[in-house]
């Protein structure tokens, strides 16, 4: 979901925060989908969901749009000082990875679609 800014403006992920509003830098972006490709490409995922929020935004991937997210990458920029503001969750809520680097959170997905390749 795509939040919306001052005049119902369309807020997209790469643009700056407005109104406090956190969101994916171009770069950051650009990783998630690239991974998102490859699972879709690999048979895993085929539907995805953004949301942006002040203090979050998130980025879920379902296997199919009427199920919960199979993963869900956060960011959380007031967890910058300590755990690190990325967090990948399971299909349970389950936290799988946290960390400061966005690549060292989203390894344990790159590594499945490693195993996915290999089989």
């Amino acid at each position: 979901m795509l939040g919306s800014g001052p005049g119902g403006a369309t807020i997209l992920p790469f643009q700056p925060a407005r109104d406090g509003q956190v969101g994916f830098t171009r770069e950051e972006l650009t990783r998630i989908l690239d991974l998102y490709g490859r699972m879709v490409a690999g048979g895993v995922w085929r539907d995805y969901a953004m949301d942006f929020t002040r203090d979050a935004a998130s980025f879920s991937a379902f296997r199919r749009t009427a199920e919960r997210p199979q993963a869900r990458v956060e960011k959380r920029p007031a967890n910058r000082s300590r755990q690190g503001m990325w967090t990948l969750f399971g299909e349970h809520g389950q936290v799988l990875k946290r960390g400061h680097e966005l690549s060292g959170v989203l390894a344990p997905m790159e590594r499945r679609l490693v195993k996915l390749v290999d089989d």
